[in-house]
């Protein structure tokens, strides 16, 4: 049975983008159909809220995006409803925390000129994110330390890297030390040797946003869908009453037992959506 859906949550990269890193024209006639029959669309994304509208504006009308896994709500035209900001003094803990992993480590800050992005050396961020260092260059300031860069909140900190790297840098964010002052999401790509680890305010997840937004547009858990492929998707698919995930996911995900769609290069999330709106 598919159950009545009034927000369809959907995440960007491995989920709505193929390889060509633009949305199929299947899964975009799929959302805008979705909202011409009423249902919310927002998207929820890792990225940061400047890098994601390219894709957003693709959909053709006005929504609600969700930045920075969860970090900050803004429309497309603008308007900021919420922000959960990493309070300072704890990004300032965290890097000491991190300081072997100074070489891996983002700040980002929610502005859009040079800073929004700080690093302290770009070039030791590993060829595996060069196109993200391209794409994002006109944003990117190298300071070293980087905690001299802390004279605000941040949105969030970053540590990236190839999975071998990351792995002893995941096992000292987890060890305990922050563990009532942060929250730690994953991403990972095994095909492209990624993996990111976002640090951000304790509580602050694609899930908490996604309810937070729920409950302000007055609809029940049970009535959101949410679509997504990676670990940083996971506390929003726990929360969606019709989680899907996508074919391309990871093997132990897909032992959660939630749907599973096709895969990102097939349109999966036109396939999600194609059968809400055929029960609408």
């Amino acid at each position: 049975m598919t159950p009545s859906v009034r927000l369809i949550a959907v995440d960007i990269d491995g989920t709505l983008i193929d390889s060509t890193l633009d949305i199929p024209q299947p899964n975009l006639k799929a959302l805008r159909r979705a909202h011409e029959a009423g249902i919310h669309v927002v998207l929820v994304t890792g990225r940061r809220h400047r890098f994601a509208m390219p894709v957003a504006e693709q959909l053709g009308f006005e929504f609600c995006l969700i930045s920075s896994n969860g970090a900050i709500t803004r429309s497309t035209n603008g308007t900021l409803h919420h922000a959960d900001m990493l309070p300072k003094f704890v990004a300032h803990k965290l890097c000491r925390h991190m300081s072997e992993f100074s070489g891996c480590t983002v700040l980002t800050f929610d502005k859009e000129e040079r800073g929004a992005i700080v690093v302290e050396r770009a070039d030791e961020l590993g060829s595996n994110i060069q196109r993200w260092i391209d794409k994002n260059r006109t944003y990117i300031e190298e300071i070293a330390p980087i905690t001299t860069a802390l004279v605000c909140d941040p949105v969030q900190a970053m540590f990236c890297g190839t999975i071998e790297r990351m792995q002893p840098a995941e096992l000292r964010l987890r060890d305990g030390a922050l563990a009532n002052e942060i929250s730690v999401l994953k991403t990972q790509y095994d095909h492209r040797d990624l993996c990111i680890l976002d640090v951000l305010k304790h509580g602050c997840s694609k899930g908490s946003a996604v309810a937070r937004w729920a409950e302000h547009l007055g609809i029940a858990r049970s009535e959101v869908m949410a679509i997504g492929d990676n670990y940083n998707d996971v506390e929003m698919l726990e929360f969606a009453g019709y989680p899907v995930l996508m074919a391309n996911a990871s093997d132990d995900l897909k032992e959660r037992g939630w749907r599973v769609t096709l895969h990102n290069e097939d349109c999966g999330v036109a396939a999600a959506v194609e059968e809400v709106l055929a029960g609408v």
